[in-house]
């Protein structure tokens, strides 16, 4: 038994080394992302142009919120209390399928509400596109994980393992809260 915790806690290690490798290397994504639009809208004299579509601070609100259901059901979890960890789990989820959602309306606002188009002539547009685009498909995985995370609560899981499961989920979702903040914050600064 003493060998199985030690495995699991070297295993734990390197699965954590990797959450954080994957969260550098998508940071750096969104880094070179940022850096080209400025580069291409400073160079060529293209501003976005276009008033950020109301729905994307709608989407900011839910993102925001699902950080705190997880941190909520973080704390039930370290409290050893799972029909209220699994309560905000549950919470958490639907609040990213929300947020999902919203993010897609945001896409229909800027398509048939406001014209603006991933190939419009003006390219720095697309940049929005690209932006939220790569966000959701974060989003996605990081809903499968939370999932993932939900699904162990119903099985008999060590609290070690719980917790730690608690733990790569919310690195991983709080870090696109963290980024979807700087990335909306960014657009609404570069809408002229």
């Amino acid at each position: 038994m003493a060998q199985s915790q030690q495995e699991d806690r070297i295993n734990y290690g390197a699965k954590k080394f990797s959450m954080w490798i994957f969260i550098l290397t998508s940071m750096l994504l969104f880094a070179g992302f940022s850096s080209a639009f400025i580069v291409y809208s400073g160079g060529k004299g293209h501003g976005l142009d276009v008033i950020m579509p109301r729905a994307f601070m709608y989407s900011t609100m839910v993102i925001i919120t699902s950080s705190l259901t997880l941190f909520l059901a973080s704390r039930a979890a370290k409290q050893s209390q799972p029909e209220k960890q699994r309560l905000f789990l549950w919470l958490t989820f639907f609040l990213g399928i929300a947020f999902f959602a919203v993010q897609i309306y945001a896409w229909y606002v800027l398509a048939y509400k406001m014209d603006v188009h991933f190939t419009d002539p003006n390219a720095s547009r697309a940049f929005i596109y690209v932006f939220s685009g790569m966000h959701l498909l974060h989003v996605i995985a990081a809903l499968l994980v939370l999932l993932n995370t939900i699904i162990s609560t119903y099985r008999n899981t060590t609290q070690a393992r719980n917790l730690f499961k608690m733990e790569m989920t919310s690195i991983f979702w709080h870090f696109l809260d963290i980024i979807w903040i700087y990335l909306y914050v960014f657009l609404l600064l570069n809408q002229y």
